[in-house]
């Protein structure tokens, strides 16, 4: 093998689709003025107290400027589509062409934790009440994790390396990772790397709720008649993750591609540590996500008091959300009291695959603007209250260097540091 180039990575555009909105704009906007995107789900009933969810508003893929009722008939499972609208806004907000020179050396890796199984799940209703013959011949494709990016290239023309980052709730933060590795090495100049899941389904909303993950709303609950303060990392009354779909995907560029195809940074990634828990399935194990966390900073070649600000895991459950705090304690010591640390799950919700994603796009936007995004819906927490949570409002703060957290089932954990420029 060739011995690698070690070049130097940057972001150079991104995009989105939230339960804030269906634009990285619209997300954006709403999520600098403080709002949050939740409501009781519009698409099916299911007992109220599990039916506030983050849905992707005026989401229509047959609005999209490239779909036919065919391709909307085929393609059932709604992560490809959704992957191909994301791809298509991130690579015109990053202003790089795909043509005969960029195209084979751009590749796509969008991670997912639940694949299609909206498309599944339309199959085995087919397969049980309409006979096998109904199942569509379509079904393998919509389930393989690569096809949302195979659908993206044949729309745009790329035809790097694709795959799927299968990280669980930190896919989108491995996809990163490793999309920055290979511009590194030389084994692409640009990557489009992100994640996505489209998991509002009925059986997927009540497991989570049956594994006590997510947010049961009570008539006493504060959201319940307010859905928007359902989501509360951090807050002494925190009760589980509010379930959203959503998109997110970065365009990484090689340094030296940046003045030869006028594109502009945002930001570089400087560092990556991953590490896996082998404690449990879904308790985090605070000695790994230690280690994520000192490597992610060693890797950037900085040191612990570099970091100015962090954007957090902060799903709103109670262990977790504590055991995070934990690990940054140990991480930063009695610094981390003049550290910001702020959870964009507090107005998103978890999209799950894709949130990482969402969370890098959203933290390099605010530290180009010298601002960090709030966690909203905020009550202080006694046994948290060390910590400067940026509570309820964005706050003006300009900075340099910021880790971003991400956590998944399994005990897979990814986390990153990104300079401004």
């Amino acid at each position: 093998m060739k011995a690698p180039l070690n070049r130097r990575v940057f972001v150079v555009g991104y995009g989105a689709a939230t339960p804030l909105g269906k634009t990285f704009e619209t997300t954006w906007q709403r999520a600098v003025n403080g709002e949050a995107g939740f409501r009781r789900l519009t698409r099916f009933r299911m007992d109220s107290g599990s039916a506030i969810v983050g849905e992707i508003p005026d989401w229509d893929p047959m609005a999209l400027d490239f779909m036919a009722p065919r391709e909307a008939y085929n393609w059932n499972a709604g992560y490809v589509f959704l992957t191909m609208a994301v791809c298509k806004e991130a690579l015109l907000r990053s202003g790089l062409e795909i043509n005969n020179d960029t195209g084979p050396r751009t590749a796509c890796l969008i991670g997912s934790a639940l694949n299609g199984t909206d498309a599944f799940r339309v199959a085995m209703d087919n397969y049980v009440n309409r006979g096998p013959t109904k199942v569509s011949p379509y079904l393998l494709p919509n389930l393989c994790a690569n096809l949302p990016s195979s659908k993206a290239g044949i729309l745009t023309g790329f035809t790097g390396p694709i795959f799927s980052p299968q990280g669980a709730c930190a896919s989108g933060n491995h996809a990163i990772g490793i999309g920055a590795r290979m511009i590194r090495d030389g084994d692409c100049d640009f990557a489009l790397v992100g994640g996505v899941d489209s998991c509002l389904l009925p059986e997927i909303i009540q497991g989570f709720a049956n594994m006590l993950a997510s947010i049961y709303v009570g008539p006493k609950d504060r959201a319940h008649d307010d859905p928007r303060q359902a989501s509360r990392p951090f807050s002494v009354d925190r009760k589980g993750i509010v379930l959203s779909e959503g998109a997110g995907v970065l365009v990484l560029a090689a340094e030296e591609k940046l003045s030869a195809c006028g594109l502009t940074p945002k930001a570089e990634v400087m560092g990556i540590g991953w590490t896996s828990d082998a404690h449990h399935f879904t308790l985090p194990n605070a000695r790994t996500i230690i280690r994520a966390i000192q490597e992610a900073i060693d890797d950037a070649g900085l040191a612990p008091e570099d970091i100015a600000y962090v954007n957090a895991h902060g799903t709103s459950t109670q262990k977790g959300d504590k055991i995070e705090i934990e690990c940054l304690r140990e991480v930063f010591g009695k610094n981390l009291g003049k550290i910001p640390v702020s959870s964009n799950k507090s107005q998103i919700g978890h999209t799950l695959g894709a949130s990482a994603a969402i969370e890098a796009a959203l933290g390099i936007e605010a530290m180009q603007q010298g601002l960090i995004l709030p966690t909203v819906n905020h009550i202080p927490d006694p046994e948290l209250e060390d910590v400067d949570v940026v509570p309820n409002f964005a706050r003006r703060h300009p900075y340099e260097f910021f880790l971003s957290n991400a956590f998944g089932f399994g005990g897979t954990n990814c986390c990153i540091v990104f300079r401004g420029v």
